[in-house]
């Protein structure tokens, strides 16, 4: 069975296991997510929807970011870790949202990279979650479910990016990415994998190498 053949049967797999698998995230429009996906780094989406609960209820716009006062912003993240970096990220982004691109949140994996604090894997999420394209990002999930199932031998979120978008059609590209987390989240963790219960051990290169061998 070649890589292309097994995702797309993983997938078939981890679709009925997860239905309807979406971003945990809370958010109302590109703009948001953007900004939730920022401060979702090392921290849990739980904590981030706590915090843009009333975040997004006092700056509204990437105008109302812009003129915030840093340190108040910051006040307003200080819940979230890495605080500082953050704020610093999100004004410096909705500056240039509002600077160069009219107040929108541009909408091409180019463009978004060149915002502060947006890297490719932010720039996927808000691309395949908010504007609908065709968009894989990986994160940690991502890439330990993939070099798991043999999909990649790579550690560069890039270039398993560009392993996983090759064998696996566009269409289901930011699925994938809701599928692996989820996967990765409930039975494929970095610790301690239940690979006995895992629906797509079949499949699974660490579960032949590694799990059973550690068996006998």
């Amino acid at each position: 069975m070649d890589k292309r053949e097994k995702a797309g049967k993983v997938l078939d797999i981890l679709e009925k296991e997860f239905p309807g698998a979406t971003t945990a995230l809370r958010f109302e429009n590109p703009l948001q997510l953007l900004i939730a996906t920022i401060l979702s780094a090392q921290a849990t989406d739980k904590l981030v929807n706590q915090v843009t609960e009333s975040l997004f209820k006092k700056y509204r716009t990437a105008a109302d970011f812009k003129g915030a006062d840093p340190s108040e912003l910051e006040r307003d993240l200080s819940s979230i870790n890495f605080y500082r970096n953050k704020a610093k990220s999100v004004r410096g982004a909705c500056v240039k949202i509002v600077e160069e691109f009219g107040g929108r949140v541009p909408e091409t994996l180019e463009e978004l990279t060149t915002l502060p604090g947006v890297g490719r894997k932010t720039a996927n999420i808000v691309l395949g979650n908010a504007f609908g394209q065709a968009a894989l990002a990986v994160d940690t999930h991502v890439k330990r479910v993939a070099q798991r199932l043999g999909l990649t031998a790579s550690d560069d979120p890039d270039k398993i990016e560009a392993d996983l978008t090759a064998i696996i059609p566009p269409e289901r590209w930011t699925m994938t990415t809701h599928l692996f987390i989820h996967h990765g989240r409930k039975t494929c963790k970095a610790l301690r994998p239940d690979c006995e219960h895992c629906p797509i051990q079949a499949y699974s290169v660490y579960y032949k190498d590694v799990f059973l061998k550690k068996k006998k």
